[in-house]
């Protein structure tokens, strides 16, 4: 029996059940919307990661304490991390471009009625390129505040908006540990990095920070909570992480590899896109099981199929069907209602996406690839809990199948 004969009677077959037939494509459908779903979110985080690293600069390293070895800085006094490492970095490194010392901290805000807690950073004028900031208003920090310790600061545009609501803040006044600082500019907003909001940072000189606000004194300089570093180029970042390490231990006097930490930027990326793979792995086989479902479906309903067509079997096997034109017409049915409950839950997947994608901030990426690729599986689902009924209508014996119809 040609090929296009037996699709007809296939389609033939499935349409004079459409209630049962489409009852079936359901959970191919709600499977396969899932996957779409789960792979597509996948995909938005691994852009949205690659965007961020953009954003936050592909050159940055960072240099930083661990936590064992901050914790035997506070209790034996040795040597921390102070802004003459940072000066040493940028005189002696020849492969890094510039360099920010910075402090972080948690301090009380103050304006008019309001108070709460933020995370203020002091730094240098250089915090502004190594970070990839923007100003929307105002102005950065100058060389004079860090001379000075000029009481001014930075605030991020979310942390203005908070404060100031639709005033202009330029040139007001907010109280940081109950002395006042005035507002010279405000960062351009930039959003969410690796899980941090950008927009929430409060930037006061690295001076006033650490002789105003905390008061830490060391002898060995201002102590600092990171230095953030800017290599000359993208194909310098290995050539400044190894200069780096080994100016630091030998300042640090650093026997264990574990002491100090020197990290480029793109660590945090493939460490977000690798946990952002994972969970999507996840998702998509917690979907998949939707799939599986829907196959076992389509192959329960092609056993019922069998049991109530057996007359038809009989019929057409006592006329001259071959075993192998009854095993490809099943096959052929369960295939087409596992293909076409795929592409309905292709539409959808990809109608929720887009939905979901216009009301709310979540970032999907979906290639059409993807969807052939989702339509083509859930036609091998079908193929593939189609073979048992297929089998076993082929094997049914004429004789036996019309006495029992």
């Amino acid at each position: 029996m040609a090929i296009f004969e037996t699709t007809k009677m296939a389609f033939s077959a499935l349409l004079a059940n459409k209630l049962r037939s489409s009852l079936t494509m359901v959970g191919i459908a709600v499977g396969n919307a899932s996957v779409i779903a789960m792979v597509a979110v996948g995909e938005g985080a691994k852009q949205m990661a690659a965007e961020q690293f953009e954003s936050l600069g592909p050159k940055v390293l960072y240099v930083s304490l661990t936590s064992q070895r901050i914790r035997r800085v506070v209790s034996e006094s040795t040597k921390p991390l102070v802004l003459q490492d940072a000066e040493a970095i940028a005189t002696q490194v020849p492969t890094v471009s510039s360099v920010a010392p910075e402090i972080h901290a948690n301090q009380t805000i103050s304006y008019l009625q309001q108070s709460f807690n933020n995370g203020i950073v002091g730094t240098t004028p250089s915090y502004l390129g190594v970070r990839n900031f923007q100003m929307a208003q105002g102005r950065f920090l100058s060389e004079v505040d860090l001379r000075r310790n000029n009481r001014v600061v930075i605030l991020g545009s979310e942390i203005a908006e908070r404060i100031f609501g639709l005033h202009n803040p330029l040139g007001k006044q907010i109280r940081i540990k109950n002395k006042i600082f005035q507002v010279v500019g405000v960062l351009a907003p930039k959003g969410l990095l690796f899980g941090s909001n950008q927009d929430d940072k409060i930037v006061v000189p690295l001076t006033t920070m650490s002789n105003q606000l905390l008061g830490r004194t060391s002898p060995y300089g201002i102590p600092l909570t990171t230095i953030a570093i800017s290599a000359r180029d993208k194909n310098s970042v290995d050539s400044a992480q190894f200069q780096v390490a080994n100016l630091m231990r030998l300042r640090h006097q650093a026997r264990k590899e574990d002491e100090l930490r020197i990290y480029p930027q793109k660590a945090l990326m493939d460490t977000a896109q690798e946990t952002d793979r994972g969970l999507t792995m996840m998702l998509a086989a917690i979907a998949g099981v939707s799939l599986f479902v829907g196959g076992i479906g389509v192959m329960n309903i092609m056993l019922v199929s069998v049991t109530e067509r057996t007359q038809e079997i009989g019929l057409r096997k006592a006329i001259g069907a071959r075993e192998r034109d009854i095993l490809l017409q099943f096959l052929i049915e369960a295939t087409i209602l596992a293909t076409v409950g795929g592409v309905a839950g292709v539409a959808l997947g990809v109608s929720g996406i887009s939905i979901t994608s216009a009301i709310s901030p979540l970032y999907t990426s979906l290639s059409p690839i993807s969807m052939v690729a989702a339509i083509a599986v859930s036609g091998g689902i079908g193929l593939f809990f189609g073979v048992v009924p297929a089998k076993r209508a082929a094997k049914l014996d004429p004789i036996v199948a019309l006495r029992n119809s």
